[in-house]
């Protein structure tokens, strides 16, 4: 009975050991801005390789008008893939649709971009 604790001791002791399988990085999940006012749902949506976020959470000074009128809505929208990691749709930022991107920079960093005319703004955001 012995030996067959011990190797059961060896065997999980062994399995821990071993690193991790590593998983491709996905956007999917709860993400947060870097600055901490709002976080969003990330998912994906359409025909499964389209991407799509919903705000979720407003911190108490981000809760202007334009901002409660979007929680709980989709601020992108249909997202289609471009490249690896890489998204392009429409954004609703700051009660205006516009042409934009969604890139993952890393496991835990995304990047958001909305260009209007020639005027572009960046987000970046974290995984929560």
């Amino acid at each position: 009975m012995t030996l067959i604790k011990t190797l059961a001791g060896c065997a999980l002791a062994l399995s821990l050991a071993l690193p991790a399988v590593a998983q491709d990085p996905t956007p999917v999940g709860t993400w947060q801005t870097v600055s901490g006012e709002s976080r969003f749902s990330v998912s994906y949506c359409g025909d499964g390789e389209q991407l799509c976020a919903k705000l979720t959470w407003l911190r108490e000074d981000a809760r202007t008008p334009e901002n409660v009128a979007l929680l709980n809505t989709l601020v992108v929208k249909g997202a289609q893939p471009t490249a690896e990691n890489k998204w392009r749709g429409t954004v609703t930022y700051d009660g205006h649709t516009v042409s934009g991107s969604v890139t993952l920079k890393a496991p835990d960093r995304l990047q958001v971009t909305g260009c209007q005319f020639i005027a572009c703004k960046k987000l970046e955001f974290v995984r929560v």
